[in-house]
């Protein structure tokens, strides 16, 4: 058993108080290695029920029973708390301990001591926490030691790296940091420093090791890095020591402890740092979009930033978040992400964040052989993947996250083109969920937005479709499902029956239906251009 900061049997048999004694070892001298976490003296018949367990048990055997069969129960009952060990004076309770004790101790692999001369218990018991206490507080400084290195290593200048190289040499282990779903983010092996072969190696395993099992490793340590994610409490990463070169002890698991505060510290500030530089890039890039750059100064400010796209046109590209998922979670882990999952396209690329309008403008450079559409699709998939990752973007959010595409060009169109898809994700929410939306099919919306507090929109909506609605509040079947698909479709009633799962005489029903409710006919184009701008408007009209 593990006994770095406590004291084995075997060491508190050699102290004076007990030595004194004269202790002969009766039982199970093999485990007297194990760890003493604390003393207790009594002589009650309930003294079992009162331990914790790792207690050495002192007595004067009072307590045990005079019968055979309660002798061996109260052994046993010692040994299912897990005692380190059992000492009994010997004198007027027992010249020589019986042998049903003797059994006892032996079958349940406790160890059994017999004193043959008194001793102070109170002495015996000082002694030893004193012993115990010694050893806690040597851990204390090991791994305060281990901490202070810590320390200096980030003042320094050093990160993530050297505060786990420290740790791992330290553990004689190899060290890791990962996410809360089990990502890697670093490593560091004994010796070695930063991440090289072999702790990644030893990753490599554990990964496949968990796919069959949920639990950790045997003998592995892990240690919560707090402060991450929506909500004070919740956790950035997760510290973890395996143990492949030997065993992980208590003063490990107490430096890891201390290296997980420091390591907090770090992730906040590079998250600081990482969510400064996005907010950067999305002011260049709003400043762009509203003419505060000239197109000829800006290739040179965004070279600063690293977007260095060539003679390459450009192609604009804003996510809106839905208003009640933007205030939470991370933009730097969200800047990061995108960026993440955008490194495969193999194109240059800056992203950058608007908080305050939850907006997310990039701009990539369109490569030769790449379509407008093909880069789109990366972008859009990558972009929501990176919100999910940040926790940006929710499963039954009730107004999803819209992605607009602007127009490819030069620089010289890249403001416009910017501020026309920022302009357009705003218009775009509540019109349904898509992968993406090309900014030139919103011009349309776009308009209607603008004019969405005007009574005379309102107005407009309740004489075109407000019979109907009022038809659908208090009669069924629904019929405002019906002219939507009929006006998707163009007019063309065998696709809108197809669409709704309707025979064409069902379908010709309802529409007669919407004609007479409308006062209208549908198949004037006039009518049907209308209707088409009236169910728009009434998306943005609330």
């Amino acid at each position: 058993m593990e006994t770095e900061g406590g004291i084995t049997v075997r060491r508190a048999l050699e102290l004076p108080g007990l030595r004194g004694g004269l202790p002969e070892v009766l039982t199970c001298a093999d485990r007297l290695d194990r760890t003493v976490r604390w003393v207790h003296a009594g002589e009650a018949p309930n003294i079992p029920a009162l331990l914790k367990g790792g207690e050495l048990l002192l007595t004067t055997g009072l307590g045990i029973g005079s019968r055979p069969a309660e002798q061996r129960a109260f052994v046993r009952r010692l040994a299912d708390r897990g005692i380190a060990a059992l000492v009994v004076e010997l004198g007027p309770r027992f010249g020589r301990l019986p042998s049903a004790i003797v059994e006892a101790a032996r079958a349940a692999g406790l160890p059994l001591v017999q004193l043959h001369r008194e001793v102070p218990f109170v002495a015996v018991t000082e002694e030893i926490h004193t012993e115990i206490v010694n050893g806690h507080y040597a851990l204390l400084r090991r791994a305060e030691e281990v901490h202070r290195r810590c320390t200096q290593a980030v003042l320094g200048g050093g990160g993530v790296p050297q505060v786990l190289g420290i740790l791992a040499d330290f553990a004689g282990n190899p060290v890791f940091l990962e996410t809360p779903d089990g990502r890697l983010l670093f490593a560091a092996g004994p010796g070695t420093g930063p991440a090289g072969t072999g702790p990644l190696q030893v990753w490599e395993g554990l990964r496949g090791a968990r796919a069959a099992r949920a639990a950790p490793p045997a003998g592995a340590v892990l240690v919560e890095v707090p402060g991450g994610g929506p909500g004070t409490g919740s956790v950035r990463a997760r510290l973890v020591l395996l143990a492949v070169s030997g065993p992980l002890l208590t003063v490990h698991r107490m430096a890891a402890e201390r290296a997980a505060g420091i390591l907090a510290v770090v992730l906040m500030q590079a998250r600081q740092e990482e969510e400064l530089a996005a907010r950067g890039r999305g002011d260049f890039l709003t400043d762009l979009a509203e003419g505060r750059i000239a197109p000829g100064d800006a290739p040179a400010q965004a070279g600063v930033l690293g977007f260095r796209p060539g003679g390459d046109p450009l192609l604009p590209v804003v996510m809106r978040l839905a208003p009640e998922s933007a205030p939470s979670g991370s933009w730097a882990l969200l800047a990061r992400a995108v960026a993440e999952e955008l490194a495969g396209v193999g194109a240059p690329v800056l992203v950058g964040v608007r908080p305050v309008e939850g907006r997310v403008p990039l701009l990539l450079a369109l490569r030769p052989g790449t379509t407008r559409t093909a880069l789109a699709d990366r972008v859009a998939a990558a972009l929501r993947a990176g919100a999910d990752r940040a926790g940006l973007e929710r499963p039954g959010d009730r107004t999803p996250s819209a992605v607009v595409v602007g127009d490819a060009g030069g620089w010289e169109a890249a403001g416009a083109g910017l501020r026309h898809a920022a302009e357009a994700a705003t218009a775009a929410h509540g019109l349904g969920d898509r992968p993406w939306w090309d900014a030139r099919r919103l011009d349309i919306d776009l308009l209607l937005w603008r004019l969405r507090d005007q009574p005379d929109l309102a107005s407009f909506v309740e004489r075109s479709v407000g019979p109907l609605l009022e038809h659908d509040r208090t009669a069924r079947p629904a019929l405002l499902p019906t002219l939507e698909a009929y006006l998707a479709h163009a007019g063309r009633k065998a696709e809108a029956a197809r669409e709704l799962h309707l025979n064409r005489q069902t379908l010709y029903n309802r529409l007669a239906r919407i004609g007479e409710l409308l006062g209208t006919d549908l198949d004037d184009p006039q009518s049907v251009l209308a209707l088409s701008l009236a169910l728009r408007a009434r998306r943005h009209a609330g």
